[in-house]
């Protein structure tokens, strides 16, 4: 099994690391900055800067190398970063979070689909938070050059997150439906739920570890009203994620949104505007001009 990840060196994606380490005959390919990294053994780390296309690129070409004539089983894409600022630029001048969130993750896709096995699974990791009837914040339209090339007056900080996990969402429903049924592959996006214990803002001091200790109970009560307010742990999080990866949790059919809610996995309908095909071929085509491919 070959399993290709980012997002896998903290929090949500270390654990699901774990569970994948723990398979038989699996080779995994971490894409992660630096090469100072504590992974299991067997998992190979390859350089990968997610503020930067060309590094995507690279990526890309040094999976396919290590590959040769073999196919991935799984690709997930779980990394994810959450800036206080819209005003932070990658590499080719798009706003951070929208270039490590989404565009990065859209390219990296694109460029390894062709090397997904038959019967394989993409996996991208997205948030309850994409949608406003669950999260207040969450996007009530698309406007894909503002995510780009925001001025002050766009959003920021988790209203901006939202819209770009709202962007996974439209990429995977993309993918399942351009690729889904003829290249029989299986296309997941997955909402961890909020999950205090992960390096999603940061590296945690001691004191703030200390702070969603003391307030995990007040959002467990919380929660029995407003369920998405349910703290998890990145442990069972990245356990889910691991299941619906290696297959032992399976969405029903026509299904491609896992959400955990208060430590269980559903299946719900995504947010309207997730479901919106117009939203949803107009993030396509205009992602893939960002990063120069083809429609």
């Amino acid at each position: 099994m070959n399993i290709v990840m980012t997002g896998a060196t903290a929090g949500i994606g270390a654990e699901a690391l774990n569970h994948f380490a723990n398979e038989k005959n699996r080779k995994i390919y971490v894409g992660a900055r630096g090469n100072a990294r504590l992974v299991p053994d067997s998992t190979v780390v390859l350089p990968l800067d997610l503020s930067s296309l060309k590094s995507v690129h690279s990526f890309a070409d040094n999976v396919k190398r290590r590959l040769a004539n073999e196919k991935i089983d799984v690709l997930v894409l779980n990394a994810g970063v959450q800036a206080t600022t819209n005003q932070l630029r990658s590499e080719e001048g798009f706003e951070l979070t929208f270039a490590t969130n989404h565009l990065s993750h859209y390219l990296l896709a694109r460029l390894l689909l062709p090397s997904i096995k038959e019967g394989g699974k993409v996996i991208m990791t997205t948030s309850d938070a994409h949608d406003p009837a669950v999260i207040p914040f969450g996007p009530k339209e698309l406007n894909i050059q503002e995510l780009a090339f925001p001025t002050h007056r766009s959003p920021k900080g988790m209203a901006f997150y939202a819209a770009t996990k709202l962007c996974n969402l439209l990429t995977i429903s993309a993918m399942e439906s351009k690729f889904g049924e003829i290249e029989n592959i299986a296309f997941i996006a997955f909402n961890p739920g909020l999950t205090g214990d992960t390096s999603l803002m940061g590296k945690q001091s001691g004191f703030i570890r200390f702070v969603v200790s003391a307030i995990r109970p007040l959002f467990h009560m919380i929660s029995f009203i407003k369920p998405a307010f349910y703290m998890g742990t990145a442990k069972r999080s990245g356990e889910a994620l691991a299941d619906l990866a290696l297959g032992k949790v399976i969405p029903p059919k026509g299904k491609i949104y896992a959400s955990l809610v208060r430590g269980k996995l559903t299946f719900p309908s995504p947010s309207v505007l997730a479901q919106d095909d117009y939203a949803r071929d107009l993030l396509w085509n205009e992602s893939a001009g960002m990063v120069g491919l083809p429609v």
